[in-house]
């Protein structure tokens, strides 16, 4: 197998996901492009196992090491989702808004009675 497509696949996904972390301000839309950033790195890994294992199975040993990786990857995904959605409903309610660049960071941040 040839992994040069996913690989160049996964850069892209990676790079567009860097950009959105980066660019954007909307708190949803930076969870999306983390999201992408951890399909780019689940995608790396899939295609490393999977070409790894097909010399391995000639030698006569095989592993699934990249499968597993990945689907550590996609829990973690899914437990940052429901934290981070959590936060950015309680940011919404508190602020009514959900600009990253608005929220009060550090000690000196005054608390703000919801509405």
């Amino acid at each position: 197998m040839r992994p040069v497509i996913p690989y160049v696949v996964a850069a892209l996904l990676f790079g567009i996901g860097v950009f959105g972390v980066l660019r954007r301000r909307n708190a949803i839309l930076l969870l999306m492009a983390v999201e992408l950033m951890l399909n780019a790195v689940n995608l790396i890994l899939i295609t490393a196992s999977t070409t790894v294992r097909s010399y391995l199975e000639a030698a006569g040993t095989a592993a699934y090491t990249g499968q597993v990786f990945a689907l550590f990857i996609i829990v973690i995904a899914a437990a940052e989702v429901g934290v981070g959605l959590a936060i950015i409903l309680q940011l919404y309610r508190l602020r009514r808004s959900t600009a990253v660049d608005e929220v009060p960071l550090g000690e000196d941040a005054a608390p703000v009675v919801p509405r």
